[in-house]
């Protein structure tokens, strides 16, 4: 994958919809007003995976404070999803599948991974107009940080 793709602070968000978890589809823009976050995560059913999303389910009355939508994004399907939330004990967070077409939101905005099949660990904050106001792209291996996600959202 090439950086130069990448999507970036000043960018207006690309528009989606995907199902997630619960099979629900949800449309990015019916979230204009609010501030969203899309927490990308390569892979259900693994650890770091699990932890970021539990990160984001335990911080639900932060993020509600601070007039943000918390999304978990990867390229697993819906029934995996939903089984790994109701393991993981995720009853309000959404997560959303970008399994078809195959990691389709990840390419469009430049997280998604070729060579292994799947999107980066990233976290890309949107506000309320649809812009992007910050992308950070983790090592795969690493937690991101909730304190500075909530510190961006709190901008």
């Amino acid at each position: 994958m090439e950086e130069i793709n990448r999507i970036a602070g000043g960018n207006m968000a690309p528009d989606f919809t995907l199902s997630d978890n619960r099979k629900r589809p949800i449309h990015l823009a019916d979230y204009w007003g609010k501030k969203v976050l899309l927490s990308w995560h390569p892979l259900a059913w693994t650890n770091v995976c699990a932890e970021q999303m539990k990160s984001l389910e335990a911080h639900l009355a932060d993020f509600s404070r601070l007039n943000t939508v918390a999304l978990g994004m990867s390229i697993d399907s819906v029934p995996s999803k939903n089984q790994w939330a109701k393991q993981l004990l995720i009853a309000e967070t959404m997560l959303l599948s970008d399994f078809w077409p195959h990691g389709g939101v990840a390419r469009t905005y430049g997280l998604f991974r070729d060579v292994e099949g799947y999107s980066e660990r990233a976290n890309v904050l949107i506000d309320e107009s649809g812009k992007v106001t910050w992308v950070k792209v983790y090592p795969v291996p690493e937690l991101p940080d909730i304190d500075e996600v909530l510190a961006h959202c709190a901008e």
